[in-house]
């Protein structure tokens, strides 16, 4: 079976720190990887042995849900308690009746109620937008998209740095499908002329620049550092 060719808008966010600035950030803090409860190893223990800039991808599905369907329902009405039926298209409603003891109470002047057995046309319209990690689990955006926070030809970068990028690890199929499994919500049993289509909006991959360093401690131990290049922050 061929593959569905998807439009994909690809993203790539600016860094906002150079490999010069990483690579002190790495130098203050590459003994965490190596520290425990008992111990922590003087920083000239630890040998960075390498430092790559990584552009990892976040994946962002957006769409839209839409259904209608007849369903059957009950709705009650109050009548004069003089009404003992009410006369609907072809339908014939009588009041509902009433215990001994609520017929003491209300008397001869409380309202009487007609339960109508009919059939609502339900519309539903849900839309929503998942974003995955590179690894597939689901993530809550932290960026900002503009045009400020963004690279110009980000694909021409892609490719440059080609050996580097690492593409999402879920497919869009599976994420499509989490998408529509979200927004379309359990609809009653009992139910007839169901229609409904799922409406894909929008497919975008973000590329991320992380600094990753690869750190030697003692007894040859490998560490790793990842910084968001981004926003600065140790990962």
């Amino acid at each position: 079976m061929a593959k569905t060719a998807y439009d994909v808008k690809t993203i790539v966010l600016r860094k906002n720190i150079d490999e010069k600035e990483a690579m002190h950030i790495v130098e203050e803090k590459k003994t965490k990887p190596f520290k425990s409860l008992l111990s922590r190893p003087k920083k000239e223990d630890v040998h960075v042995h390498s430092l790559k800039l990584y552009y990892e991808c976040i994946l962002m599905i957006s769409g839209k849900y839409i259904a209608d369907y007849y369903r059957k329902a009950t709705h009650s009405i109050s009548v004069d308690s003089n009404v003992n039926e009410v006369v609907l298209g072809d339908g014939i409603f009588p009041v509902r009746s009433k215990s001994g003891l609520k017929k003491a109470i209300v008397g001869t002047r409380g309202k009487n109620k007609i339960d109508l057995k009919l059939e609502e046309h339900v519309f539903i319209e849900e839309e929503d937008e998942l974003t995955f990690d590179h690894h597939g689990n689901d993530l809550k955006f932290p960026f900002k998209i503009n045009s400020k926070t963004i690279e110009n030809y980000p694909k021409r970068l892609l490719e440059k740095n080609q050996p580097n990028v690492k593409k999402p690890e879920i497919t869009y199929d599976s994420a499509i499908n989490k998408l529509q499994s979200q927004l379309k919500k359990p609809i009653e049993e009992d139910v007839r002329k169901l229609n409904d289509e799922f409406v894909l909006r929008e497919i975008t991959e973000v590329y991320v620049p992380i600094f990753e360093a690869r750190l030697i401690g003692p007894k040859k131990k490998v560490g790793i550092i990842r910084i968001d290049a981004v926003r600065k922050k140790i990962l």
